[in-house]
């Protein structure tokens, strides 16, 4: 399998006061994996209806991450820079719902779109406290939900992963869905088997690289961010600890790297 890793979404935050506070630059870390049998997706970023129409995030997201919303960096656009069919993408791995990653759902309707069930439910019932980061307006063509559940496996010692069907409803296990949850009710990582090692794509289960390592030394508005925005912060933490621990042991095996820091998406793409 060859892998692209993408930027879907540059944005500049407020306040970062020279990245003391926060970082100045972050992306939406995106993969577009090449199979045999099709493009797959983890996660998207923002779509060509989010570029489009900017109003629909809200004011107070556009007033606090400041994206720059460039049509050239929508996956679709992308894909065809890079001489690749959208109509080729057969499916869509999505970490979770929030509106920076599920936003370009609608470019590929045809796609399987998969997810953990507890974050579908989430995402398409949510609390008073949920609904700002959902936009369900970014699923309304209908994708071809599927919906995962804790299976009980193990991978490098994290358990309950989940691995994706195949074209023909088998699985070679090269995908997996490995619950890390906390930021939101189901948010997953999202594991990419290639022939140089495995992949990990973390999500938001931590938004600066040092968070891989013991101690963590996140800029403190990251750190208070991370706490503000999750669904159940105890749970974020807890899983963040696992994935260090994993990251420890098994660092020659596996590329972690997550959703949002700068630094992580140069150093791979």
């Amino acid at each position: 399998m060859r892998v692209h890793h993408l930027n879907a979404a540059t944005m500049r935050p407020a306040g970062t006061f020279g990245g003391r506070l926060s970082p100045t630059e972050m992306v939406a870390h995106t993969l577009v994996v090449e199979r045999p049998e099709g493009l797959l997706l983890v996660d998207t970023g923002f779509g060509r209806g989010d570029v489009a129409d900017p109003k629909r995030l809200g004011q107070p997201f556009r007033a606090m991450v400041r994206p720059t919303l460039d049509p050239a960096e929508t996956v679709h656009a992308q894909l065809l820079a890079r001489g690749l069919d959208p109509a080729d993408v057969t499916d869509v791995v999505l970490t979770h719902l929030d509106l920076d990653h599920a936003g370009g759902l609608a470019d590929f309707p045809t796609a399987r779109v998969h997810v953990h069930e507890a974050e579908l439910a989430a995402a398409t019932a949510p609390t008073l406290r949920e609904k700002a980061r959902y936009l369900p307006v970014q699923w309304a063509h209908g994708p071809q939900w599927v919906t995962h559940t804790t299976a009980g496996e193990s991978w490098m010692g994290l358990s309950a992963v989940s691995a994706l069907p195949g074209a023909n409803g088998g699985s070679a296990g090269e995908v997996l869905l490995v619950p890390l949850h906390g930021h939101t009710r189901g948010h997953c990582g999202v594991a990419v088997r290639t022939a140089e090692g495995w992949l990990l794509h973390a999500g938001d289960s931590y938004f600066h690289t040092s968070e891989k390592q013991t101690p963590p030394a996140p800029p403190v508005g990251l750190k208070v961010y991370q706490r503000l925005l999750a669904a159940d912060d105890r749970l974020r933490r807890d899983n963040q600890a696992r994935l260090r621990e994993m990251y420890a042991a098994h660092a020659g095996e596996v590329t972690v790297f997550s959703a949002h820091d700068a630094s992580e998406h140069a150093a791979l793409a």
